[in-house]
């Protein structure tokens, strides 16, 4: 995939549902639209437990920030497809541990950069920036990226739920290797997306969202398409599972549920 410079639109169009916007209608959130809650209620109708799927997501991502954080003494992250904010993001987590940690989110969603500097606006280790994740060399050139990510101390990279969004034209796989190979050894890779060995499942979720984002889509993969897209880096104990088992946490608000249709899988990998 070439990685020429693409042009984002600073437009919302509420006439086509986003991923970002959806994710926060799953989530409770209130920065969503008409055409969002539509597609999400249309989509629970076949995969009923895909609410349940984004609760699992959200809380897998605090849980690996924390760990990171506090296990592996990390203090900064590059979180790509980062999604609207809600509670618990990267930056509070990380910054519950230290107040000195880093991060930068990478969105090409217009609203997710509206509502990420407004909350970010008196955050001076914290940064949101408009690119897509795909542009590898735009965002490490990106002047927040540069000012907030030492590229020679280890780096955390974000990929949560962001993977499926990706078509195999470009190349996900790539997309981490290409991050991984620009950090530093010590960094780590937090990989999950959705998959389901179901055929009849991941043929219908890739169609709709397809269909319904207008292009702006991957497919839902199997697990061992996901496993090839860390060769070569040291995956972490417990390995890539179903996330709600990544590391289970007591605190975790309300019972842990297992979703059927699909699931959210992945870990996190080390770069040695």
């Amino acid at each position: 995939m070439s990685q020429e410079n693409r042009v984002l639109s600073n437009a919302v169009d509420v006439s086509v549902p986003s991923v970002a916007r959806m994710y926060d209608y799953y989530l409770g959130g209130k920065d969503n639209y008409a055409v969002d809650r539509e597609a999400c209620d249309e989509l629970s109708k076949v995969v009923p437990s895909t609410g349940v799927l984004a609760v699992n997501n959200r809380r897998f991502l605090r849980r690996v920030v924390r760990w990171l954080a506090e296990e592996r003494g990390i203090r900064q992250f590059l979180d790509h497809g980062s999604g609207l904010p809600t509670q618990d993001n990267v930056h509070e987590v990380a910054q519950r541990v230290d107040p000195r940690s880093r991060v930068v989110y990478v969105d090409n969603d217009p609203i997710v950069l509206a509502h990420g500097r407004a909350l970010l606006e008196e955050n001076e280790h914290t940064a949101v920036i408009q690119a897509d994740m795909r542009d590898t060399d735009g965002i490490f050139d990106h002047p927040e990226v540069r000012r907030l990510i030492d590229l020679d101390e280890p780096v955390a990279a974000l990929f949560v739920s962001v993977l499926h969004c990706i078509p195999d034209a470009d190349d996900p796989a790539g997309l981490v290797r290409r991050v991984a190979e620009r950090l530093a050894p010590g960094s780590y890779l937090v990989v999950c997306q959705l998959v389901s060995e179901d055929p009849a499942t991941r043929d219908f979720v890739t169609e709709f969202m397809r269909v319904n984002t207008q292009g702006h889509w991957g497919r839902v993969r199997q697990q061992h398409e996901l496993r090839a897209f860390l060769d070569g880096l040291e995956i972490e104990e417990p390995g890539l599972v179903e996330v709600s088992t990544w590391r289970p946490d007591p605190s975790d608000a309300g019972p842990k549920q297992l979703t059927q249709e699909w699931i959210e899988y992945g870990g996190v990998a080390r770069r040695v």
